[in-house]
């Protein structure tokens, strides 16, 4: 029998709340304390979310830039047809596998991958290789081609270096599609100027070589989780497109495509990977953009010749990474740096 007074009773109760109200504030005082003392953020577990890749170096907050691109929306066009072709367009960019790849309802032209794996977002994040200065810049004269290249020409070179494929055929409804999709994204933009935060980020370059063994290090700890050990990415549930694409083999892109020049594979990763990443909150220092990019494109992957490339052999950017040069650099040097030395010299 407890024989203890009541006022006992209600003492040792409000003894025990305060505790808890301490002890609720102790663990709030850690909470607001501990990234300051240690300058790591707090993160939980949730064992229902979906994987993500473990951060393992932080990069200061870049300044927003103002006046950024933004994608206009489709529903602005008042035009039914017009709409609805701009419309296909983009689903064509955002589902390219679906409709023209290995297994695609339209036509079978190409490896797997879409066109948004490489232009984020249908062609629509900022410094993800968007579409914001295509309609503004194009036709332009292009040194790997030496010649006048049209929107068209320019998608098609995609499909056949990109895409690892065949180009479409000019006057076919998917071509035209994404044509107009691609012109309307640029709409706003005046004819010859580039909009802000449109193509890949130019890192600052490195006093070093990129070093693809420590880039090996980043891939396993930032990009392994979504395109796997092997780097042959992962398929989506219908095996019909990749819901993250391939970053060598057979299924990626080809050693003519514009992400195997190391400059152009570390400027996206540094702005758009890992998920989440973008260009005013990047995860990855530049070192690490610049290795990992080393890494993947010292990887296995198809390689195909195009013999009437750069006609102009002094048009060639100085990462292109095949011989012959104007310059007395190595071809090693012309693929992984130092590039600091190549640019003194132009």
């Amino acid at each position: 029998m407890n024989n203890k007074p009541s006022y006992l009773k209600e003492v040792n109760l409000m003894i025990q709340v305060l505790m808890g109200l301490v002890a609720m504030l102790l663990i709030v005082a850690t909470l607001s304390l501990y990234p300051l003392i240690t300058g790591k953020p707090i993160t939980f577990f949730n064992p229902s979310a979906p994987a993500q890749p473990q951060v393992i170096s932080l990069q200061v907050v870049s300044k927003v830039i103002p006046d950024l691109w933004q994608a206009p929306a489709i529903e602005s066009v008042k035009d039914e047809a017009l709409a609805k072709q701009i419309a296909y367009g983009q689903e064509l960019i955002a589902h390219t596998a679906v409709y023209l790849g290995p297994e695609g309802s339209v036509a079978q032209l190409s490896n797997g991958l879409n066109c948004q794996n490489c232009h984020l977002n249908a062609g629509t994040k900022p410094f993800g290789n968007n579409y914001g200065s295509v309609a503004s810049t194009y036709p332009k004269m292009r040194g790997r081609s030496g010649t006048m290249e049209d929107i068209p020409h320019r998608i098609n070179d995609c499909f056949e270096r990109s895409l690892n494929g065949k180009a479409l055929d000019e006057n076919s409804k998917e071509l035209k599609a994404m044509v107009a999709y691609i012109e309307f994204l640029g709409a706003n933009v005046p004819k010859g100027e580039s909009a802000k935060g449109s193509g890949i980020w130019a890192l600052e370059l490195l006093d070093r070589a990129a070093d693809p063994i420590k880039g090996q290090v980043v891939y396993k700890n930032q990009c392994k989780v979504c395109h796997g050990a092997d780097g042959q990415g992962q398929w989506s549930a219908a095996k019909k497109e990749y819901t993250y694409p391939p970053l060598w083999g057979d299924n990626s892109y080809n050693d003519r495509a514009g992400l195997y020049r190391i400059s152009r594979f570390a400027g996206y990763v540094k702005t758009s990977m890992p998920l989440g990443a973008s260009y005013d909150n990047p995860i990855l220092t530049d070192e690490e953009a610049w290795d990992v990019a080393a890494y993947v494109n010292s990887q296995a992957r198809p390689s195909k010749d195009f013999p009437a490339d750069w006609p102009d052999i002094s048009k060639k950017p100085m990462d292109h990474p095949f011989g012959p040069f104007a310059d007395e650099f190595s071809e090693e040097q012309h693929k992984y740096g130092p590039f600091k030395p190549m640019k003194k010299t132009k």
